[in-house]
């Protein structure tokens, strides 16, 4: 136990499994297994690491239970047949050789998947279950998804699967947007998953595995049967709650005949599916949720890891940076109080002061952490240590679930995080770094998160390292990011980095510019040019004008505005995060875009979370529109599709925000070393994740 975090670090059990302390990595999909679903060295590395951390319980990713319906993914893990068994123990000894306990979460996606996922890994299945490039049949098809669509090959068996037929997914959340049939399940299929669980459970059983996490959570097959919205159904799998919870009935006594009465399960269970808070008067909430969870501890299940939503309401359960910290720790409650098994929870819980103050005020049981643990491994252990200040937070930036979809559809490779590059890479990179600096100098130029890294990385491999930045703080363009109030959280990236650098003994100098005399007298054996970006500015007709400005004055808080109307030009994260801040200051908000949609190419999670607060608050949105001269009262617009179509929209001020170029460094600065870097916006445009992993690796081949 510490001292202090009483609490945190207290012993507690699964049925008969005692688990060390209460913090548990919750279940997230990273792509970690091998192409045909086993446990190989890289899901190993990955969960063994968690558990080096000190983390207590380890549950698994996803894990398919089903073949033939069930495949969500190209690195899904997988439980459906006793290939898998050997990775499994492997990954079962891992773990435990660290001292932590490790559940296995069994899942069906139901029609949270695209039919093309489960055709594709059938035929692979028939070719051959190793056979390695199902994923590349998967993507090749994806060109032809409306022959999908005819009769002849839309059929009863590559249709995807629910408790009810008619009630499709909206697979908003991923890469490719699809309208796809959903049929409902006989009862022999459904009789035949209820196998497949108990099956899978059986394996991970043999294997090792301390228990098995039945999903009921955001909108996969299991939840769809709870939910009165996804199940239609007039037989005894639906209608009331005890025909609803039928199916998880009946896959418990089967893994208890299969397992025996005494090998722990647990539930992942949605307890409001919010659609409400996203405009829909469909679903269940709260108070529905919590009979659900009761019924569950009646059904025997012994622990509640608690979630929310569906992917229709994506955000509530994989929360955008604007969500506050803590913010469904009332749910929580209100099924602790009902229940006499343990209950935990995640929700935006980022630090071990907060996760201890929610177990001493009897909001929950056990601390559930999924994108904290990406961020920082080694959450607990800092915890206990009281190295508290020295984790890497989670800034929910949602990289990790942005990346690992669209690495599944462009090759087959796990997810990634935005502040930790070596997680899902931990058997490419190791966790101590080769101190091979012998003291040798080396030079970053520019202290925002590119720098921070090369700088932190480099002093880990034992070199001296100075950072010149001209500015009074560290952050560089995160601090715009991080401007907004409900953006705070991206900030954290240089805050840790900062706090991580200066505990290495790196020399940061504010306040400071680099020059070719200051570097020189330094005698640098390694330059980082990490000097970032400037706002791009094309000379349209207007651009030197008075009232046009870029989006860093105004984040900068340079220039302030409030009761004017003001058009926001380019509407990528920063133009509509800019766009937010002007509308939160009162402003009357234009956004012009000139492509057929807003924010082309951004994450959908991030314009569900920031376009509905713009139109709430009246904003004019202009996708397909063309910017072509700017005035001192209105800026004048023209339709991408009808050409000479033109528009004026008056306006008082106009914010220019085209994206970034490298700012440039003298080239006499580059030349007074031998080796030289040039990492983040320094070398182009990017995101934090781009900045972060260009200076990692650059630093690790140093």
């Amino acid at each position: 136990m510490s001292e202090l975090y009483p609490k945190l670090f207290d012993p507690w059990s699964i049925g008969k499994c005692e688990i060390p302390n209460r913090i548990a990595l919750t279940p997230m999909l990273m792509e970690v297994a091998e192409l045909d679903g086993t446990a190989g060295d890289r899901a190993v590395a990955y969960y063994a690491e968690r558990a080096k951390g000190g983390t207590g319980l380890i549950e698994t990713e996803v894990t398919r239970i089903s073949d033939w319906s069930g495949c969500t993914g190209p690195r899904q893990l997988s439980v459906t047949s006793d290939r898998c068994i050997p990775g499994l123990t492997r990954l079962a000894d891992a773990v435990h050789a660290e001292g932590s306990k490790i559940f296995v979460q069994l899942h069906h996606p139901g029609r949270q998947t695209y039919q093309l996922v489960v055709t594709a890994w059938k035929l692979s299945d028939t070719i051959g279950r190793h056979w390695n490039g199902w994923w590349k049949l998967f993507f090749g098809m994806t060109k032809y998804m409306d022959y999908f669509e005819k009769p002849f090959l839309h059929n009863f068996y590559l249709r995807t699967v629910s408790a009810s037929g008619g009630v499709p997914a909206e697979l908003a959340c991923t890469p490719i947007e699809v309208s796809q049939k959903v049929r409902a399940l006989t009862k022999w299929e459904i009789k035949k998953l209820e196998d497949e669980f108990a099956e899978g459970a059986l394996r991970c059983k043999k294997a090792g595995i301390d228990g098995v996490q039945l999903h009921c959570s955001h909108g996969y097959f299991l939840q769809q049967f709870l939910s009165p919205y996804t199940n239609r159904r007039t037989d005894e799998y639906g209608g009331s709650l005890e025909n609803r919870t039928r199916i998880v009935k009946n896959i418990i006594e089967k893994i208890h005949k299969l397992c025996g009465p005494d090998y722990p399960i647990s539930a992942r269970l949605t307890v409001d599916e919010y659609y409400r808070l996203f405009g829909y008067d469909v679903g269940y909430t709260l108070d529905e949720g919590v009979r659900i969870a009761k019924k569950l501890e009646e059904l025997g299940v012994q622990y509640l890891d608690l979630s929310c939503g569906t992917y229709e309401t994506m955000n509530a359960w994989c929360e955008p940076t604007s969500y506050e910290l803590g913010w469904r720790k009332d749910n929580a409650k209100a099924v602790k109080e009902a229940v006499s098994i343990p209950v935990g929870q995640t929700g935006m819980i980022r630090t071990p002061e907060q996760a201890e103050k929610l177990l001493e005020e009897g909001y929950q049981d056990v601390i559930g952490l999924a994108r904290p643990l990406l961020a920082d491994p080694y959450w607990a252990n800092k915890a206990k240590e009281g190295r508290s200040k020295e984790i890497n937070r989670c800034i929910a930036c949602l990289y990790c679930l942005e990346s690992m979809m669209h690495n599944a559809l462009a090759g087959g490779l796990p997810g990634q995080c935005a502040v930790n590059p070596r997680t899902c890479n931990e058997i490419d990179y190791p966790l101590v770094p080769e101190k091979n600096g012998n003291g040798k100098q080396v030079v970053v130029i520019g202290a925002g998160p590119a720098g921070l890294m090369a700088a932190r990385v480099c002093a880990e491999k034992g070199y001296k390292v100075t950072v010149f930045e001209k500015a009074d703080k560290v952050g560089g363009q995160v601090l715009l990011a991080a401007a907004p109030a409900q953006k705070k959280k991206i900030g954290w990236v240089t805050e840790d980095y900062e706090t991580q650098c200066k505990l290495l003994g790196v020399d940061i100098r504010l306040n400071t510019e680099a020059t070719v005399e200051n570097v020189k007298a330094l005698k640098p054996y390694a330059i980082f040019n990490a000097t970032g970006g400037t706002p791009i500015t094309p000379k349209i007709p207007g651009y030197d004008l008075p009232n046009v400005y870029t989006p860093d004055q105004v984040l900068r808080g340079d220039v302030k505005f409030e009761g004017k109307k003001i058009a926001v030009i380019g509407s990528g994260m920063t133009g509509l995060e800019t766009a937010e801040f002007l509308s939160d200051e009162g402003n009357d908000i234009i956004v012009v875009e000139m492509a057929e949609e807003l924010a082309p190419g951004t994450w959908i999670q991030h314009k569900m979370d920031v376009i509905p607060k713009l139109e709430e608050r009246g904003a004019q949105l202009l996708p397909g529109w063309k910017l072509v001269e700017m005035r001192e009262d209105s800026v004048e617009v023209e339709d991408v599709k009808v050409a000479g179509r033109l528009k004026n929209l008056p306006c008082d001020a106009i914010i220019m925000s085209l994206g970034v170029r490298p700012l440039g460094l003298d080239k006499n600065i580059m030349a007074l070393a031998d080796l030289t870097f040039t990492v983040g916006d320094a070398e182009s445009a990017g995101r934090i994740a781009k900045a972060t992993h260009e200076a990692y690796k650059a630093a690790m081949a140093l």
